[in-house]
């Protein structure tokens, strides 16, 4: 596998509860080998006026064949109407890091 053959994929949440719920779910499922959660503050523009929100940012480590199947599960479980779930490939990474991500993650 070489590095395009990953990804990290993005989705935020309201509540840091519900991000870590959805972080332990995707990895639980191994469609992704890690989450990261983090807090922080968006500005966006919906229902004609800018929005301003803390939210929970998760950032999951995955391979890229699995993207489909993570933004389906993702889109299931979300509670935004609209959620953010955008894939990033990676450029770089380290060997030992990339093959556990391709360990820890499945096909099925």
């Amino acid at each position: 596998m070489t590095n395009r053959d990953f990804i990290v994929v993005t989705t935020t949440h309201s509540s840091e509860e519900k991000a870590r719920e959805l972080a332990t779910a995707v990895v639980r499922e191994r469609l992704a080998a890690c989450a990261q959660v983090y807090p922080i503050q968006s500005v966006y523009w919906w229902d004609g006026d800018v929005q301003a929100e803390a939210e929970f940012r998760v950032d999951f480590k995955t391979r890229a064949d699995l993207s489909g199947k993570l933004a389906a599960f993702i889109g299931s479980k979300h509670e935004y109407d609209t959620p953010e779930i955008i894939g990033v490939p990676v450029v770089t990474g380290s060997n030992a890091y990339l093959d556990w991500v391709n360990t820890e993650t499945t096909a099925s």
